[in-house]
């Protein structure tokens, strides 16, 4: 089978944000997407180009354009972001994003009524019906279908990097985890979902959708939900690896460590250098350390085994990845990861909510709110 890979521009850059729609007064879910999507819908569209429907009803998502920096990928969310908020305000709904939300129940959930998501519940059941999270995407385009795999397989080795600075899903259902990242693990358990295999040549991936839509375990390539997949469609190479970001500072700087590290990668090969690359079973560990532990995990860096501390990592990488930032345009957003260094990701500014509010998770919600109100971490 012919997996075709469009043509696209090199590190070029596109986000994705998945946002919950919550009541202003209760904090809890609110079913309302098909009336957003209903009211912001130019006239005569079928669709509005950035703000889509998602797998339930208390989500939409908001797409940029494709963009030449992070800079301009993030103006168009924004600009997606107030137009769902003249829609919304007037409703008492509050958009908010994390991993998952603190204190929701997933089984009070409703699914858009769509067949792509209604064929996946009917496969998936329970595991499926409590997909009751949230996450960024990041796109950035490769020029050429041979870097591809490369390139995936040596942003495996900063995965542990990702997640920990993205961490916000620390409670489920009303209760602390433990987990830095509860959302990491969950959304694994869907059938194709969860770390990607390493292939060394497209013609295994093309083998491998060959065989998976063979045994009608998918339909089409979009279905396979791994955390960093090859987006042939728009000749990308897809980060699905990060919890929902609670705010646009953040998202923004996070979206610059992603964006520098592929075009990093790819200059590498260039030089004809090569790429760093981690046994299946050490990124395996690491995704389930970062998860488990966030910004106090140590990490597994190499083949040999060495280890470090993810914070002490990502400090050596910022440094490295400077010139990178620099020539995308995204020097201050890059930046913008150290403030995260010194005052912690999402899910440890929840838990400190939460302890000051006696474990009353409303409060974090409407932290949550609030830092997607104000556009940075509070």
């Amino acid at each position: 089978m012919e997996l075709p890979f469009a043509r696209s521009d090199r590190s070029t850059v596109g986000i994705e944000w998945e946002l919950a729609l919550v009541d202003k007064d209760s904090g809890d879910l609110r079913q309302v997407a098909q009336t957003v999507l209903d009211a912001v819908r130019p006239d005569g569209a079928e669709k509005h180009p950035s703000i889509v429907q998602e797998l339930l009803l208390n989500t939409v998502e908001v797409v940029s354009g494709v963009g030449r920096t992070v800079g301009e990928a993030a103006d168009d969310l924004e600009r997606a972001v107030a137009e769902i908020r003249e829609v919304t305000d007037p409703l008492r709904v509050e958009l908010m994003c994390a991993g998952t939300h603190p204190f929701a129940r997933w089984d009070h959930q409703k699914v858009t009524d769509k067949e792509r998501y209604n064929t996946l519940i009917d496969r998936t059941q329970w595991w499926g019906r409590q997909m009751l999270i949230y996450g960024v995407h990041v796109h950035v385009g490769i020029e050429d279908r041979a870097k591809v795999l490369p390139i995936q397989r040596a942003m495996l080795t900063r995965f542990a990097h990702l997640q920990s600075l993205s961490a916000s899903s620390p409670f489920w259902g009303g209760k602390d985890t433990a987990y830095a990242s509860n959302r990491a693990l969950m959304f694994q358990q869907l059938p194709t979902a969860g770390l990607p295999y390493q292939f060394d040549e497209w013609s295994q991936l093309e083998q491998y959708v060959a065989d998976m839509i063979h045994t009608g375990v998918i339909d089409a390539f979009d279905e396979v939900r791994w955390d960093l997949r090859p987006s042939p469609r728009f000749g990308t190479l897809e980060s699905r690896i990060c919890d929902g970001i609670t705010n646009i500072t953040e998202l923004r700087s996070i979206a610059a460590l992603t964006h520098c590290l592929v075009e990093h990668f790819s200059t590498m090969l260039d030089e004809g250098r090569d790429l760093p690359v981690l046994p299946t079973w050490f990124v395996q560990e690491n995704k389930w350390r970062s998860a488990r532990y966030g910004m106090d995990a140590i990490i597994i860096l190499d083949e040999q085994g060495n280890e470090e501390l993810v914070t002490d990592s990502v400090a050596r990488l910022l440094r490295d990845l400077e010139p990178t930032a620099e020539r995308l345009g995204c020097s201050d957003d890059l930046d913008g990861v150290r403030t995260i260094l010194r005052k912690g990701a999402s899910y440890q500014r929840q838990r400190a909510v939460a302890r000051r509010a006696g474990g009353e998770l409303d409060a974090v919600v409407a932290s949550l709110v609030a830092e997607m109100r104000e556009g940075r971490p509070l």
